[in-house]
């Protein structure tokens, strides 16, 4: 046989060895020189033209992201997008950072169309925060009941992210309402991680008698999820930079105002991972394979780190500010947050986009 043949044959089982190996013909994305993913087919702009959305929810293929104005954004399988009212008892307000923020369905939402959201309001000259059941009937969101009222806001650092663990208890983080210590008071619900079951009522194995507080010390959470054995991590915005991932455990004191970045001292829990000196301004956080996927604001991007707070890396850059991002069926979604007033729209902002992990 010729030598020409032979390296066509070598070069023939070389190809089909390799695409045994890669499980198919899919090319797989390489990072560049900052850690950056760089593969165009790995994202698809699923809907666009969102008016500064918030949260992130999914429904058999549906779904539906929570806008701060105060509608949801119903998402159908042909990508269009319909927006929709929330009627509240207490007028939603737009004010700040606060608005329509947490939306999470309840785990029998296609029986009884119930679920849950955190949102801002004005009470005799003060803001305030709620967190309320809705119900979805003849194309609107009706307030069902009110779990949680006079939760401390302001302006800025409202926390909102509201969700279920898996102990099918309601999480929902708050922000120290631009008064420092009150983060450090067991007395308010300001700058906490708060736990209750589904009607509003305070568990019984809550880490503080008679209260709702989960854990404490946090200036303005936003993110939160937790890893397959049941260990809960969440995102925090820090004072500028020194932002934050921490592992949430019951009853634990992360520090704010107190300490901030490596600082330490006695009964304050140092951060998994924080950013120094430079700022990410952490949102949305979902646990996919051990790693952490964290929305970023000012960072502008799509971060990844692992569970142990090591190796951070960008996975893509390209969309500007990020508010959430959510595991659906082995695929990651993430909504921009160009429409906010801090960012610079393009075009369709806001959008929801796929990821191909």
């Amino acid at each position: 046989m010729s030598r020409i043949v032979w390296m066509m044959l070598f070069f023939l089982l070389a190809a089909c060895q390799a695409g045994e190996e890669g499980g198919g013909s899919e090319t797989q994305p390489e990072a560049n020189e900052q850690g950056q993913i760089e593969n165009d087919e790995k994202f698809y702009e699923v809907a666009s033209n969102l008016e500064s959305p918030w949260d992130i929810e999914e429904d058999d293929g549906l779904f539906l992201i929570s806008e701060r104005g105060g509608t949801i954004a119903r998402i159908s399988s042909d990508d269009q997008v319909q927006r929709e009212q929330v009627l509240t008892d207490k007028e939603i307000s737009q004010i700040g950072e606060g608005g329509l923020l947490g939306l999470k369905l309840d785990p029998e939402f296609e029986n009884n169309q119930l679920a849950f959201a955190y949102h801002t309001y004005e009470e005799a000259g003060e803001i305030k925060n709620r967190v309320i059941q809705l119900r979805y009937t003849e194309g609107e969101w009706r307030e069902e009941e009110s779990l949680l009222e006079n939760i401390p806001g302001n302006n800025f650092h409202n926390g909102g992210r509201i969700e279920i663990g898996p102990d099918d208890h309601l999480y929902v983080t708050t922000g120290d309402a631009q008064s420092e210590q009150l983060a450090q008071e067991e007395e308010s619900l300001a700058g906490k991680i708060l736990r209750m079951d589904v009607e509003g009522n305070i568990p019984e194995d809550n880490p503080i008698d008679n209260s709702y507080i989960y854990s404490l010390g946090h200036r303005n959470p936003q993110g939160m999820d937790w890893t397959e054995d049941g260990t809960l991590f969440a995102t925090e915005h820090g004072p500028t930079n020194h932002d934050e991932v921490n592992k949430i455990e019951p009853g634990a004191n992360y520090g704010w105002p107190e300490i901030v970045g490596e600082e330490s001292q006695d009964g304050y829990q140092k951060p998994l991972f924080q950013t120094g000196n430079d700022t990410w301004a952490p949102s949305g956080m979902t646990v996919y394979n051990d790693q952490l996927y964290v929305a970023a604001l000012n960072g502008e991007a799509l971060m990844k780190l692992d569970t142990d707070g090591e190796q951070p890396e960008v996975v893509t850059s390209d969309y500007g500010r990020l508010r959430d991002v959510e595991l659906v069926d082995e695929e990651l979604y993430f909504i921009t947050n160009n429409t906010d007033g801090r960012g610079n729209p393009e075009g369709e902002d806001d959008k929801l986009v796929r990821f191909y992990p």
